[in-house]
């Protein structure tokens, strides 16, 4: 695609990167029959090649619109397209690029400014968020469905982690900003299933939002001040050999590898982002690498048909296919057919409060595709589809790692 980049922006890193993008697309379109919100609404500008045109007349400097932000805002940047696209087209950067431009430009109204301003205030601060969930709960029937619908019963106290020292082997966790509050078995059965497999597991509490919140709600220098913040309290682990930084939320794996990208402008930091974002793991990587010992640890057992919910994180944005899904049937699970597994449930992070018409959509599709095979539980890999899932589920709905941490027993 032949784009003639404004002067403002010709010598920008911004500018430079999206240009780069836009000329490996070749209009073909493959992507527009895997996207979720031009399944719905059947608009060509709420698809990926429409969205990248609009993006290109941005960067050729013609007028921004309420239209182009409508659009843009509409993407769940699942990132089906990419790996659909023939072509390579990096799209999820260049909607990153695309969007910070309208934000830079056209100023909100209130009613949509004021809710982003409180998402991206309180949901990376677990200290507010927990508080705000609190409060929820007891106020849940007067609040919005939208926000009603996010906020899960109170989660069943965290089972210990094991005691520290006990293996040669270390690994970092992200704590992040929701989960915790939310639910906080899932870093305590990683370090469990970790801890069997002779891996001792830890968090550094000086981190805390992988600042993916902050990155998708347009506020990219916020972002990056959480980036080097993580980055600053790991990199002493780092020196000290740490062997990688287990991230159990595919969301924020997909942020946090990112972090090389996101700082490869950043003379202080490139090369320790650059780092960071190649130490990143999936716990299903960590556990996968471990099959012979884990084959050993397991519990046989016909534990009854699973639905497994893969999150775009997981499938588009970190390429992890078909791993989660092996380990779930090595622990005696019978896993049934779920259709259209590579559409997004409509959760996108903060996209679910923000866009709950659509996110309804997409749950209830989703829920009818994974309800199909009649499961026992759903299990998802991302605490996000975990709880939109969760709002319109009639079974429970695990986060994977910890039906694999009752499975060994």
């Amino acid at each position: 695609m032949d784009c003639r980049i404004a002067d403002e922006y010709r010598d920008t890193h911004a500018g430079q990167v999206a240009g780069e993008i836009l000329r490996k697309c070749v209009h073909c379109g493959f992507c527009t029959a895997t996207c979720p919100t031009y399944q719905l609404l059947g608009d060509e500008l709420d698809g990926p090649r429409g969205r990248i045109y609009l993006i290109k007349q941005l960067l050729e400097g013609q007028p921004v619109s309420e239209k182009t932000r409508l659009h843009l805002d509409r993407c769940l940047t699942c990132r089906s397209c990419e790996s659909t696209c023939p072509s390579g087209v990096d799209y999820g950067h260049l909607l990153d690029i695309g969007r910070q431009l309208v934000e830079d430009k056209l100023q909100r109204p209130v009613r949509e400014a004021l809710p982003r301003a409180l998402l991206k205030t309180v949901l990376p601060e677990p200290a507010l968020f927990g508080a705000a969930v609190a409060l929820g709960r007891v106020f849940k029937p007067l609040l919005p469905s939208a926000l009603a619908d996010k906020l899960p019963p109170a989660p069943v106290e965290a089972k210990p982690w094991p005691a520290n020292g006990q293996h040669g082997r270390r690994m970092l966790a992200l704590a992040g900003c929701v989960q915790p509050v939310l639910a906080p078995n899932i870093n305590a059965a990683t370090a469990r299933v970790l801890g069997r497999l002779g891996i001792e597991l830890f968090e550094e509490k000086k981190a805390g939002c992988c600042g993916a919140v902050r990155h998708h709600l347009n506020d990219q220098s916020a972002a990056k001040a959480d980036v080097r913040r993580n980055i600053d309290a790991w990199w002493p682990h780092v020196e000290a050999g740490v062997e990688a930084i287990v991230v159990t939320a595919s969301g924020c794996g997909v942020q946090v590898r990112d972090y090389g990208h996101l700082l490869a402008d950043d003379p202080a930091y490139a090369e320790k982002a650059a780092t960071i974002s190649a130490l990143c793991r999936d716990p299903s990587e960590v556990v996968a690498g471990e099959a012979a010992r884990l084959a050993d640890l397991l519990v046989p057992a016909e534990r009854g048909k699973l639905a497994f919910h893969s999150p775009c994180t997981l499938q588009h944005g970190l390429k992890i296919r078909g791993v989660v899904e092996g380990l779930l049937r090595s622990a005696g699970y019978c896993l049934t057919s779920v259709a259209d597994g590579h559409l997004c449930c409509g959760s996108a992070g903060t996209y679910s409060v923000l866009q709950p018409e659509i996110a309804g959509q997409l749950r209830d599709n989703k829920l009818t595709a994974l309800n199909a095979g009649a499961p026992a539980v759903i299990a998802t890999a991302n605490i996000g589809c975990l709880t939109h899932l969760q709002a319109g589920a009639s079974l429970p709905v695990r986060h994977w790692i910890e039906l694999m941490d009752e499975a060994i027993g």
